[in-house]
């Protein structure tokens, strides 16, 4: 018995010890490290309770911090990094509908202050890795323009994991876009992004240790589809670690999802590397759902919730979400009070201890998040969120407290039902000793000092039977509700998968009526949406296969062809040499074929009076035929 006390009391003094800073850390501003995934599921964060791959950096990141039970976000990537950044309704920056393509020219943060813009100010080195996508067209759309001092990444929507290029749903031709704020980016030959955007957050962790309180958002590709030819990618390696999955595609999503995990290891050892972690803030999140199926989807699984990314359900909504600080009074817990992708501006400002005066929709949970408290009803406090308010679709997703409200739905009602079930005959070998797997992995390793008391196998198994949601699909009683003709009402503390509608119910009227005219009244300040304007200049067929800042570039006067090998990055190889010879030969021909029919043209002028010379633009249409 007194060794236990005493062993417990080493332990304690371990973690207090670990917690004093050299110098007094309550006068320096923290450190806000973001690391955000793009379209991971629900479901595929092994702290859940699936074992068909483990994720245990994430998972051990969430069992010494604190796991958002109720974490939402816009259910698609452009209004989710808006609502992160400005603290704001999509309605009120105008990316309500759909998200920002390419191609589109306009810029979503256009009069908005920026979370990276108020750290800035505050003295913050302010760091953005990887995904932008708000926007590219003009030079003053783009990241170091909007508050982050450096950007290595890409500006778009996504890119090829290998080959830095993507090409939009809208025909438009492939363009290569990685950038170091400016300038175009060439990465060695082969290099897979995740790992890139993972070593460039461990140079910036490294290079700022001791100067300034750093900001980096880790903004990573993964697990998002890349071009419809290739749409799933990962090393060969990583995907070989999972070969008792029998699905290719699932397969390669889980080692994508691996990467992203091994991503959070080794940023968190960085961070421990640099003596950082003892003033620093750490957030994971998912900007949205998993597209399970449809346009760009990855296999990735919401279970059990109902519907998926671009969809009002909370499977588009509801995302994995863990924050872990030495900051916070109560770590290793479960946070149960919905908190909204628009509430970081003004935690995070508040943590930092910066008054903000800001027009914000997001809340201050800072206070709650380090005090650690437990509501005894997580609804009590009837947070109202507006997840959807789209006029061009009409749809309508809209939170009160415990109730949620739909009206209408996106791709005709194809997303509105349990879209992935959880594969119980598959499962991730390391499962069989899951507690040592979190135990032994580098964010555990890196993070146990903190912790008062050491983080058993019970404490573990605790936390991940907490964290799952059970519900029974099953259920014949279910009073399913078509989105497309009627509207729907659910209880979400006690029907959080969305399989009984309440609207036709009798007793509801009153709720039902009092959210139509909130919703009215909400949409009376929304802002028009930024979407459409797309032009045929905007093509990077027009600028040299590269997205670029479009609308202030003169476009070339003919169009290339634009393949993976015609990139800004790519050399010549021995196998390719005769088709660029052919090239180069032919544009000389058609050149010098043109000078002659000019000086024909001229000695007939000569002779004859008469101007035939060929104007500029069929000299254009020449070339354009020929490229």
């Amino acid at each position: 018995m007194w060794l236990l006390l005493l062993l417990l009391l080493a332990f304690s003094l371990r973690a207090m010890s670990a917690r004093v800073q050299e110098e007094d850390s309550s006068a320096v501003p923290p450190n806000i490290i973001i690391i955000l995934a793009d379209d991971l599921g629900f479901d595929d964060v092994s702290f859940r309770g699936n074992n068909v791959f483990l994720t245990p950096n994430i998972d051990a990141l969430a069992y010494h911090g604190k796991i958002l039970q109720r974490h939402y976000a816009p259910a698609m990537c452009t209004p989710s990094r808006a609502a992160l950044l400005t603290g704001l309704y999509p309605i009120h920056t105008g990316s309500q509908h759909f998200v920002l393509i390419n191609e589109e020219p306009w810029g979503i943060l256009k009069n908005h202050t920026t979370m990276a813009g108020v750290f800035q100010a505050h003295g913050y080195s302010t760091n953005l890795v990887g995904k932008w996508h708000l926007g590219m067209g003009r030079k003053e759309y783009t990241p170091t323009f909007n508050g982050f001092d450096q950007h290595y990444g890409y500006w778009g929507a996504f890119v090829d994991y290998y080959r830095k290029m993507s090409k939009m749903p809208t025909n438009f031709s492939l363009g290569y876009d990685f950038q170091r704020n400016m300038d175009l980016e060439c990465p060695p030959e082969g290099s897979y992004v995740t790992d890139l955007l993972t070593q460039e957050a461990e140079d910036i962790i490294l290079r700022n240790s001791g100067t300034k309180p750093l900001f980096l958002l880790v903004s990573h590709l993964a697990t998002h589809a890349g071009n419809d030819d290739n749409p799933l990618q990962a090393p060969l390696e990583e995907i070989e670690k999972f070969s008792y999955i029998s699905d290719v595609k699932r397969r390669t999503y889980a080692a994508m999802a691996s990467k992203l995990d091994e991503s959070v290891g080794r940023i968190i050892q960085a961070l421990d590397k640099a003596q950082m972690l003892s003033n620093s803030i750490i957030l994971f999140l998912s900007d949205n759902g998993a597209p399970s199926v449809g346009l760009y989807s990855n296999t990735g699984s919401n279970w059990p919730l109902k519907g998926q990314k671009n969809s009002p359900w909370e499977g588009g909504l509801r995302v994995p979400g863990v924050i872990w600080s030495p900051l916070l009074k109560n770590p290793g817990s479960i946070f149960h009070p919905p908190i909204y992708m628009a509430d970081w501006l003004p935690t995070l400002a508040a943590a930092a201890e910066i008054e903000l005066n800001l027009p914000l929709d997001g809340l201050n949970l800072w206070p709650d998040l380090v005090d650690g408290v437990e509501l005894f009803d997580p609804f009590e406090r009837q947070r109202e969120i507006v997840h959807i308010l789209d006029e061009i679709w009409n749809v309508t997703s809209y939170m009160r407290g415990q109730w949620k409200y739909i009206r209408g739905t996106t791709i005709n009602g194809e997303y509105d039902r349990l879209l992935m079930q959880r594969d119980r005959n598959t499962t991730d070998p390391r499962s069989l000793v899951y507690e040592k797997a979190i135990q032994s992995s580098m964010v555990s390793l890196s993070l146990r000092k903190y912790d008062c008391i050491p983080l058993s196998k019970k404490k573990i198994q605790k936390f991940r039977s907490g964290a799952e949601i059970h519900c029974d699909h099953e259920e014949k009683e279910a009073t399913p509700c078509d989105a497309t003709r009627e509207e729907c009402l659910y209880d979400l503390a006690k029907d959080p998968c969305e399989q009984h509608n309440l609207a036709s119910q009798p007793g509801y009227e009153s709720i039902l009526q009092e959210f139509r005219e909130r919703v009215e009244s909400l949409r009376s300040t929304a802002v028009p949406p930024k979407t459409g304007g797309s032009l045929l200049n905007y093509d990077p067929s027009y600028h040299y296969c590269v997205w670029s800042n479009f609308v202030e570039e003169e476009m070339t006067i003919y169009r290339r062809q634009c393949t993976y090998e015609s990139g800004p990055c790519r050399k010549i190889l021995p196998n390719s040499w005769h088709s660029f010879l052919f090239y180069e030969i032919s544009l000389c021909i058609l050149l010098l074929l043109s000078f002659r029919i000019i000086a024909k043209c001229r000695r007939r002028k000569n002779t004859e009076n008469v101007d035939v010379v060929p104007d500029r633009e069929h000299l254009q249409d020449l070339l354009s035929a020929h490229v």
